[in-house]
């Protein structure tokens, strides 16, 4: 047990002295070891805002789907699939809107919808640049499976009467409000007097663009919108429908299809003027756009993290041409061929290990500045830490273990001469 003990020592000790003298020689040579540590942190802040942004892009895909429902589908108008050249986009009627409430099995909410884009809400000397404000029949909310802070949502005498009220989202009611109540007071919808009926809950899904969300938005009767903003009052351009059981959504959707075919009396040759839209579907498609942008960056950060292992590489066989003397003199002293290799493999570890802390920062910060930029949306996580540190330990050995073994590998007499090659 104390032979061992002395073994344990005499190893620890040994390692010690490696580990100084690998410090040491980096240290001596500080310039060549920053050049190192910049170029593996360029590829690490690749692979950190890589990975960031994929695990963004798929929660990302999972909130919209979570938001869109898998009991429900949305129609519109138009094949947005085969974009025939001047078809209509206005297809849907609200006679189909009624026959599809009326006849379609399983389906128990059914929500036309339309919009206009871009309308400036005032209250008193407050103004607010909405992006979208949406006109739909009752059960706007409920239908879409948007809980409301307060107040309640439209109702069937809104949509008979066309009424002006207006549910607010969040975003438009902390502009115009702050943190007062919104509910009851009355706001200008472009020249239109509205009273808020009902607020919206936070659900913080950009909807598109830089800071645009889903939370920026006024609903208000669909007839309403139809006869102030004067837009045709026979169609509109969304319909969202709901079913009772989710698992037979594609069946549902088959027969939602078949009826609207039927309704718009198309030819067995003829394709949709409408298009139907999933929660599978857009999964599928998020999933897809997600698989290839792995793919994309993956070779990205791969080939950054490369470029950096081949600067660590050429640089360490650099060092081992001019460092022959140095190491000859410790082989002459009685340093193993292992020693040297270890020593080389460490330095080679502390600087890929501060290259990928650098990089882990460098992509933190890049990262946040696209987040507000709005190019990107990132999701910053443990595996980001694990990963570039997986990264390190890798580029270490895979590129620092050649020039290691030919520091061990020299013959002490002809390097103490500086020959050895």
């Amino acid at each position: 047990m104390t032979a061992a003990w002395r073994s344990a020592g005499r190893l620890a000790r040994t390692l010690w002295r490696i580990q100084r003298m690998a410090g040491l020689a980096l240290w001596a040579h500080k310039a060549r070891s920053l050049f190192v540590v910049a170029a593996v942190a360029m590829g690490v802040a690749a692979l950190t805002v890589i990975v960031a942004s994929v695990d963004g892009a798929r929660r990302k895909a999972l909130e919209i789907v979570d938001f869109f429902g898998p009991d429900a589908v949305m129609v519109i108008g138009g094949d947005i699939e085969n974009r025939p050249v001047g078809q209509r986009v206005y297809t849907l009627s609200f006679t189909d809107a009624r026959t599809i409430a009326r006849s379609l099995p399983g389906a128990y909410a059914v929500l036309p919808m339309r919009s206009v884009r871009a309308i400036t809400l005032k209250y008193g000397n407050r103004n607010h640049e909405s992006p979208i404000v949406v006109g739909a029949t009752e059960n706007y909310a409920k239908t879409w499976n948007w809980p409301l802070a307060e107040g309640r949502d439209l109702s069937a005498d809104d949509i008979a009467h066309a009424a002006k009220v207006a549910l607010i989202g969040d975003e438009p009611a902390k502009e115009l409000f702050g943190d007062a109540s919104p509910i009851g007071r009355t706001i200008q919808v472009g020249n239109l007097p509205v009273q808020i009926v009902g607020r919206l809950a936070y659900r913080g899904l950009t909807g598109g663009g830089h800071d645009v969300t889903i939370d920026d938005r006024i609903i208000m009767p669909i007839t309403t919108l139809t006869q102030r903003f004067n837009l045709n009052r026979k169609y509109f351009r969304g319909l969202r429908v709901k079913f009772h059981d989710p698992e037979h959504i594609d069946a549902s959707k088959d027969n939602l299809r078949a009826l609207l075919r039927h309704l718009h009396k198309l030819g067995p040759t003829e394709n949709d003027d409408f298009t139907i839209i999933s929660a599978s579907e857009i999964l599928k498609f998020l999933t897809a756009f997600t698989g290839g942008l792995v793919a994309f960056l993956g070779v990205t950060a791969a080939v950054a993290i490369i470029v950096g292992g081949f600067v660590l590489a050429n640089l360490m066989f650099l060092s081992v041409g001019e460092r022959k003397v140095e190491i000859g003199l410790r082989k002459a002293v009685g340093a193993t061929k292992a020693a040297i290799t270890a020593q080389f493999l460490s330095e080679a570890l502390y600087l890929t290990l501060a290259g990928s802390f650098c990089g882990i920062g460098l992509g933190v910060a890049l990262g946040e500045s696209l987040s507000r930029l709005g190019l990107l949306e990132l999701r910053l996580s443990p595996k980001i830490f694990f990963l570039s540190l997986l990264a390190a330990f890798l580029i270490a050995l895979v590129f620092g273990l050649s020039p290691a073994r030919k520091a061990a590998g020299l013959d002490p007499i002809e390097a103490l001469r500086g020959g050895g090659d």
